[in-house]
């Protein structure tokens, strides 16, 4: 829902727009790779063949022309589900009731899956599933980018096995214990070797580039709704990463994907094409 402030304890206020998407943070990237002309596929575990969000998301995916096939339908579980607020600043507030049954869950064969792909992008809030595919990836020596959403030691092994590691500013500070992210990512980098970042919104995106911290400006846009931003992020990361082994270039294209991302309401229904981003670029060259 898009409300004009968020209630206080008690108070109710109204909302100028509601609507059911689906998400997460893998799927959001799966949905802003597809959109950007990536042939993407979506590997994750969901409630089963009973479960309504699950069914939705699965439908969702499918509809943006990704390969659910590997998809883990848990008996007895339950997929998770959020309850969204966007104000007019598009800062938002999140409940989410998490996942029921589904931490137990692997994929089926690993080495399959990453068989006849050029990145995998992987998010930490299931290493059970993400470690496998990860691991699998390794063996191809292909890059895999890890969205570092849940706070995390260095010495984390999906953390390790990845080669492109891009964290939220909450994750990392809550990871390191320090507020400012140049030193938060000395800090993680302290026990990480391969290429690290940090986004924090509108304030940019922060790297360690050798004994050096980085930092890109973000795009400036009016912003309506920043759900999903970050994993768009991630996902055209992926993609232009895939493209160009470049990772500099890569967060660039990803800012821009995100900023056009963060000017529409709907979360993923919001992820911009190929073509739109190309054309953002180009106006800002």
């Amino acid at each position: 829902m898009r409300v004009g402030q968020f209630p206080t304890p008690g108070l109710k206020v109204s909302a100028s727009e509601f609507l059911v998407t689906s998400g997460g943070q893998a799927g959001n990237a799966a949905v802003a790779a597809a959109r950007l002309g990536a042939r993407t596929s979506y590997i994750g575990a969901l409630g089963d063949e009973n479960d309504d969000v699950a069914n939705s998301i699965i439908k969702a995916f499918a509809d943006e022309h990704i390969d659910v096939s590997g998809a883990i339908r848990v008996p007895g579980a339950r997929s998770s589900v959020s309850l969204i607020m966007l104000d007019t600043s598009g800062e938002k507030m999140i409940a989410t009731r998490r996942n029921q049954g589904l931490s137990e869950a692997v994929p089926v064969d690993p080495q399959a899956a990453v068989a006849d792909v050029d990145v995998v992008m992987l998010d930490n809030r299931y290493s059970n599933i993400s470690l496998p595919i990860c691991i699998a990836a390794k063996a191809r020596g292909i890059p895999r980018v890890l969205d570092f959403d849940k706070p995390t030691p260095a010495s984390d092994p999906l953390l390790q096995a990845c080669t492109h590691v891009i964290c939220s500013a909450d994750a990392i500070r809550a990871s390191t214990g320090l507020n400012e992210l140049p030193a938060a990512l000395q800090k993680l980098g302290e026990g990480y070797s391969g290429f690290l970042a940090a986004t924090d919104g509108p304030q940019g995106v922060y790297w360690r580039d050798g004994d050096r911290i980085r930092h890109m400006d973000a795009f400036k846009v009016d912003a309506i709704d920043t759900l999903g931003a970050g994993d768009t992020f991630h996902g055209a990361f992926a993609v232009r990463l895939a493209e160009t082994g470049d990772a500099v270039q890569s967060m660039r294209f990803a800012a821009a994907a995100a900023a056009i991302k963060c000017t529409r309401f709907g979360g993923l229904k919001g992820a911009a094409t190929r073509a739109e981003v190309e054309a953002f670029l180009q106006e800002r060259a």
